[in-house]
């Protein structure tokens, strides 16, 4: 069990995560962390599952629609040649 200490951020507060902490959660200073709420109280992930979700989702749709996005993608650079000219 790791020990982190909770320290004032203006009128808020924040928790200092040891460097094995960090290191674990494979994060740096500055990026996010998300906590779950569990039965025993909170677990700290450094990956938020929703957006996992709305990823797959999003490389499910680009797999099966290839043609439809690669058609946008070539309408959007002739726009593009259009309004630069």
């Amino acid at each position: 069990m790791l020990k982190a200490k909770i320290t004032a951020v203006g009128n808020s507060a924040g928790i200092i995560l040891p460097r094995e902490a960090l290191g674990k959660l494979k994060v740096h200073k500055g990026d996010f962390v998300y906590l779950i709420e569990t039965s025993s109280g909170y677990e700290v992930v450094s990956y938020d599952e929703k957006f996992v979700q709305q990823m797959k989702l999003a490389q499910k749709i680009m797999r099966e629609d290839r043609n439809v996005l690669k058609a946008l993608a070539e309408c959007s650079i002739e726009e593009e040649k259009v309004t630069t000219k």
